[in-house]
């Protein structure tokens, strides 16, 4: 399986009927995105950390614009005043799916 660079995708609508990745599958398009971590094969997470809560919150708010724009809406946690953890996941299947990956791509470029 050969991935091309995520950040040139977009989002797909996903609906439901859709089998979630597998572990193997995941792990491939892991290679892609820099220190993502798997949970349970369901959702991917990233930490990020800035100066100060201006910088987090400006960083928040380029990822809720992404988000609407491709469709696809993480769980972000600002927290620490200062830390922003990223969750992904394909709700409508319950587990992870390219789209997860391709959001991930495209967030990394935020930071």
């Amino acid at each position: 399986m050969k991935i091309v660079n995520l950040t040139k995708k977009h989002c797909k609508a996903c609906e439901g009927y859709e089998k979630p990745m597998n572990s193997q599958e995941a792990e491939k398009y892991l290679e892609k995105v820099l220190e993502w971590e798997i949970n349970d094969g369901k959702s991917i997470t990233k930490e990020f950390k800035f100066n100060d809560f201006k910088e987090a919150l400006k960083f928040v708010n380029k990822v809720g614009q992404l988000a609407e724009k491709e469709g696809h809406h993480p769980d972000i946690n600002l927290h620490s005043y200062r830390k922003v953890k990223i969750t992904l996941t394909t709700h409508a299947i319950k587990g992870l799916s390219e789209n997860d990956f391709i959001e991930a791509a495209k967030i990394d470029k935020f930071n």
